[in-house]
């Protein structure tokens, strides 16, 4: 075992602004680190609950709430890494560290004498002299322990931490097959023929690929975002189509990263947990503590939004197979198959808005577009960013930057930009923290926050132009690092994204809104050969075409909130087939032809390896409200100052110190509307 001696993991940083120093980071640090922060904790705790003076909040909850920074910073560094710059050695070391940490929160939550403190402070929690921020902390603190175990027996206390040690290796296991999957995968094409159809950009960066795996003279295209999404788009070739589209249906299942047993027992592990801890499924486990509070509740939202969408979406299939049909050809009588959609749908825009998506590509070139979400940040909240050259990040494309107040000059935070897809970055985008904000080795610290994306890549001849899409995701993942940057609250636990599950994605979801917004795009969207701001036709085709196949897109959504509920709600060791269930939980929300031999739910990583098992509604719940909130924007201005206040104030500084309800109520002065989504969207 390494010394711990110089473990960077270990000491704090003295660098500025206390940045992690990740050049002199080492892999076996890790287990080192996570090992004597453990015994850190665990000494801390044992003081804690053997003392003999009455609980209160100092000797007790905070003790409880501080004592695993060094665990807490160790795990946080080093599953940021496995998700951004993963390799063989961190993928194993994963399966060590994993079970470590769930022993270690097991210890903890199971821990009777831990209970007792914390719940003798509760009892008395009325005259005990907190403020609002510490009762909140009391009562989240009180719930997590009552929730997960703590009023067990010892029987089924260990049977749980069973189940937690066992979770945690299969989460670790689950990700892992998706990204060597995806990872392995090569269409790779020897003629040009072969590229009919598709713009310069993506044969540009098709050719790029295969050069970097020594195919010099090929274009190789593979299942991460930019790659897939253009070939899908614009291939004039359907069997090729075909080809790359069924390589992503079937990512993990079967073959030897075959996650289909792996689902079934992660699916099956966690109803047997909720089942020992009092609650009929794990969807009514996890949504007690959600905005949404019930599975009832949850299913009912997915069906009213059902029953709007699917004859939206089944309209829209019409007019994109009217087309494919009216086009003739070989495959003309052929149904409209999901590796067709992609590409007629494309062809139904330029006939109906004559509207390619790939001319707005000069307008967005990355470094513009991440300069207009700093000023979006400026304009709305007064904050300036400032990159920081000199401080260490963990991979050359990373960047760094300050963020302050403008005005003042007040340190906020520090941002972290990592935009490019590479072999050890896991597919998607995603915000994550360095360190959040809040108390801290003794002092209230400010965050250190950053965005992983997989955006395009520049190539020889051009910088990164990405698509529309890619500056929606963008704008998305920004959100909710401004919600991580503009936390002002005492207590991690409570700071920043620490919210309801179905509450964090209004942050970034809102955001978005201003990408379809002329005001918005003016500030960013410039050609990148000549300067000029992006023409109010080509603004106001953005517009036009935002609410183009709405419906299926609504649908597309719900089928997977529908297929996530279908796993949770439920025991799932009756599944005999994951195949046939998934047909069948989600034939509502389907309407191109089911395709035997594929499945969405083995690589389903939202759901069985990151925390959105029975809370992948989020998105459309959030969606409602955030549709409602930039109403509000819209009918003030879109840089309102006092709007933008408002939002701050009552939403994005407070993180988790009230119930979500309370704070939008504050910001919006009543309710969200149901119904702002369906209007945006067109569907009444």
């Amino acid at each position: 075992m390494a010394s711990t001696t110089n473990n960077p993991l270990l000491k704090s940083s003295e660098l500025a602004f206390g940045v992690f120093p990740f050049d002199q980071l080492k892999k076996e640090h890790f287990l080192p680190a996570l090992t004597e922060g453990i015994q850190l904790a665990k000494a801390e705790l044992e003081k804690m609950k053997t003392q003999k003076t009455p609980a209160t909040f100092e000797n007790s909850l905070l003790i409880l709430e501080t004592s695993g920074e060094t665990v807490n910073r160790t795990a946080t560094i080093f599953f940021n890494l496995l998700g951004a710059e993963s390799d063989d050695d961190l993928q194993a070391m994963a399966k060590d560290i994993s079970p470590k940490l769930a022993e270690f929160s097991s210890d903890v939550s199971l821990d009777s004498q831990i209970f007792a403190r914390i719940k003798e402070l509760h009892e008395k929690k009325d005259k005990a002299g907190l403020n609002e921020e510490q009762l909140r902390l009391l009562e989240k603190t009180y719930k997590d322990f009552a929730r997960n175990g703590a009023l067990l027996p010892e029987s089924k206390k260990s049977r749980l931490r069973e189940i937690d040690q066992e979770l945690s290796k299969f989460g670790v296991e689950f990700s892992d097959n998706v990204l060597k999957y995806t990872n392995e995968y090569q269409l790779v094409l020897e003629t040009k023929e072969q590229l009919s159809g598709l713009p310069e950009s993506a044969i540009e960066a098709a050719a790029e690929t295969a050069k970097e795996a020594d195919l010099s003279g090929k274009w190789m295209f593979t299942l991460h975002g930019p790659s897939f999404a253009a070939f899908m788009t614009y291939s004039d070739l359907p069997e090729l189509r075909e080809k790359l589209w069924k390589a992503g249906a079937t990512r993990a299942f079967g073959g030897k990263y075959d996650n289909t047993i792996l689902s079934k027992q992660i699916a099956s592990l966690r109803h047997e947990r909720a089942q020992l801890l009092g609650y009929k499924s794990h969807a009514d486990f996890v949504l007690e503590e959600r905005m949404a509070e019930s599975s009832v509740r949850v299913r009912d939202f997915l069906e009213k939004l059902i029953e709007k969408s699917r004859p939206a979406a089944e309209r829209d299939i019409e007019q994109v197979e009217a087309l494919k049909r009216d086009a003739g050809g070989a495959f003309a009588k052929e149904p409209l198959q999901f590796w067709d959609y992609a590409y007629w749908s494309e062809k139904l825009k330029m006939r109906d808005y004559n509207f390619d998506e790939e001319v707005l590509r000069p307008y967005f070139k990355l470094e513009n577009v991440i300069a207009g979400a700093f000023e979006h940040a400026r304009l709305l909240y007064g904050l300036k960013f400032k990159e920081l050259k000199n401080v260490p990040v963990y991979h050359p494309e990373v960047t760094a930057y300050e963020v302050l107040e403008e005005d003042t000059n007040k340190h906020m935070g520090v941002f972290y930009a990592d935009f490019f897809p590479r072999k050890g970055k896991r597919s998607g985008a995603w915000m994550t923290s360095f360190r959040e904000q809040g108390l801290q080795g003794g002092k209230v610290e400010r965050p250190h926050i950053s965005i992983v994306c997989n955006f395009t890549k520049p190539t020889p001849s051009k910088p990164s132009l990405i698509t529309f899409d890619e500056v929606r995701t963008l704008f998305h993942e920004f959100g909710h690092a401004l919600h991580g940057l503009l936390s002002e609250v005492t207590y991690v636990s409570l700071s920043g994204t620490n919210v309801y599950w179905d509450f964090v994605e209004l942050p970034s979801q809102i955001m978005e809104n201003w990408t379809l917004e002329k005001e918005a795009l003016d500030l960013f969207a410039r050609h990148y050969e000549t300067g000029v701001t992006i023409p109010a036709e080509l603004t106001q085709k953005i517009k036009e075409t935002s609410k183009f196949q709405a419906g299926y897109s609504s649908l597309r959504q719900l089928n997977f909130g529908i297929l996530d509920m279908a796993w949770h709600s439920m025991d799932p060791s009756q599944i005999t087939s994951v195949e046939a269930f998934e047909r069948e939980a989600t034939k509502r929300t389907t309407i191109l032809p089911q395709i035997a031999g594929t499945n969405a739910s083995v690589s389903f990583s939202h759901i069985f390896a990151g925390g959105y098992s029975a809370g992948y509604y989020s998105y459309k719940w959030a969606e409602v409200l955030d549709a409602d909130a930039f109403e509000y924007f819209k009918e003030k201005g879109l840089f309102n100052r006092d709007v933008a206040r408002a939002f701050r104030e009552h939403i994005l500084s407070k993180g988790g110190t009230k119930h979500p309800m309370e704070l939008y109520k504050k910001f919006r002065g009543r309710e969200p509307d149901p119904d702002a989504l369906l209007r945006r969207d067109g569907l009444i």
